[in-house]
């Protein structure tokens, strides 16, 4: 696993802030046979209101 720079902890606490689920930390991915890790795994919720009534996606 690489070392995680000084940016990391601040970029995470902002996302989760901001609504967003980190799910991986590290990500871990293998395309064609090379294996990659990218720093954060996140994903953002999206809700839409119509009325009183919320949907979320």
């Amino acid at each position: 696993m690489a070392a995680k720079d000084k940016f990391h902890a601040a970029v995470r606490i902002a996302l989760e802030k901001e609504q967003w689920k980190i799910t991986d930390d590290p990500l871990r991915l293998e395309v064609g046979g090379t294996k990659l890790e990218i720093d954060l795994g996140a994903e953002h919720l999206l809700a839409a209101e119509q009325g009183l009534r919320k949907n979320c996606c």
